[in-house]
């Protein structure tokens, strides 16, 4: 397995992102914007908030255990106003939605096992503050690094979620005026022996107004979206770009499609360069590992690759609930470290906590910044300031390993 893909003369990766009028996109935003203004109040709150919106609806549903108030009509409507969905002719917009909650109470059988973890119930704690959390569910967490780009993230989705917020741009900045909020991107890339080579296709889809024609709108979004984000070494003859390939897209957003929370998930990791633990992120507070433990999994990951002791890392983590520490840790690098896989794992156990609480706090995670992820991808942000995706333990894992 180490070496299975740089060995190929060639293979293809495909990866896609949506904008932030996207209908699962727009109830992931909710959710964590929710979850925002729960922490802001409240630190130690415990949120398990999911939405979904449709045609002139959204419902706001939940598991929630805090020490505050917050009106949540107020902030789905902020969120779908600040997605772009302003005006009634979109058949969907912030002014008249409608806005159901029904949040209840945590399970108390949930909520014991985070506050008291198996460690401190048996009396195997070591640490009576870093073993108190108990994981919040079980499941399956995955990190990732590598150096195909600056932002240590794959290519694919990396082009991805910059045709996105390029979309996004023009549409707000005026630059293509006639553009609605909801959107696509799909790019597909060839490698050649581990490297990439050239993208092979582009897609976009992006909502408009009625009668602009679609010559025009292809035009326009090769050369203000495409030609902006893509490099030119990485385009030739043979790329194919389409453009609304399904013809006219006025019809858009919660209208034409129902939105849940958490339906993105590869959106929001990394394409499908590497696997995805399972459950998705938004509207869930730090406790919850599919969260948390995929934040520290990729900055342990992160940290690796620029260490410089591998060039990929693949990095698996496993839990169940109530229990602080992981089940396993697992990693693969592709045959690309400088030193053994098992020399680097050594490493990323001894400089790395996977305990809930030690992660939240070496991650200062007890805060609100969630929204902020919501759109365009949790890693790889190098227009955000986020915890996980610093760099600062690298030095320390290179004077590990002795490189």
């Amino acid at each position: 397995m180490a070496n299975s893909f740089t060995q190929l003369d060639s293979y293809l990766a495909t990866a896609e992102s949506v904008t932030e009028g996207h209908p699962d996109k727009l109830c992931d935003q909710i959710s964590d914007a929710v979850l925002d203004a729960m922490l802001e109040k409240d630190p130690f709150a415990h949120v398990a908030c999911e939405v979904s919106a449709a045609m002139g609806m959204v419902i706001v549903l939940g598991e929630v255990t805090c020490d505050c108030y917050v009106e949540i009509p107020d902030i789905v409507r902020q969120v779908i106003r600040d997605a772009g969905y302003t005006k009634p002719e979109y058949g969907f917009d912030c002014r008249t939605c409608g806005v159901l909650v029904s949040l209840k109470q945590q399970s108390g059988d949930i909520a014991a096992g985070v506050g008291e973890s198996l460690e401190i119930r048996t009396g195997e704690a070591t640490d009576e503050t870093l073993d108190r959390t108990g994981a919040g569910d079980q499941g399956m967490m995955v990190g990732f690094a590598c150096r195909e780009t600056p932002e240590f993230m794959p290519l694919p989705i990396t082009l991805a979620h910059k045709l996105c917020q390029r979309l996004a741009e023009v549409r707000k900045g005026g630059t293509l005026p006639y553009l609605r909020p909801d959107g696509k991107s799909q790019v597909t890339v060839e490698y050649s022996h581990g490297l990439p080579k050239r993208v092979v296709s582009l897609v976009l889809g992006a909502q408009h107004d009625p009668g602009v024609d679609r010559k025009v709108i292809e035009h326009d979004l090769k050369e203000h979206v495409v030609e902006r984000v893509i490099p030119l070494d990485l385009l030739d003859s043979e790329t194919k770009v389409y453009v609304n390939s399904a013809g006219q897209f006025v019809i858009g957003g919660p209208v034409s499609d129902t939105g849940f929370t958490g339906r993105k998930i590869i959106v929001d990791t990394y394409g499908t360069i590497c696997p995805h633990g399972g459950g998705c992120f938004s509207g869930k507070d730090p406790t919850k590992v599919d969260r948390s433990g995929a934040y520290m999994a990729r900055y342990a990951a992160k940290n690796v690759v620029a260490a410089d002791l591998a060039d990929y890392l693949q990095l698996q983590i496993a839990y169940t609930i109530g229990k602080a520490r992981p089940l396993s840790l697992s990693i693969e690098t592709l045959g690309t470290g400088r030193i053994s896989d098992e020399a680097i794992l050594d490493i990323i156990e001894k400089r790395f906590d996977f305990r809930p609480e030690a992660i939240i706090r070496s991650l200062d995670l007890r805060r609100p910044i969630y929204r902020q992820t919501a759109a365009y991808g949790h890693f790889g942000r190098r227009d955000l300031d986020l915890p996980w995706e610093k760099t600062d333990k690298a030095e320390l894992l290179r004077a590990d390993a002795g490189i």
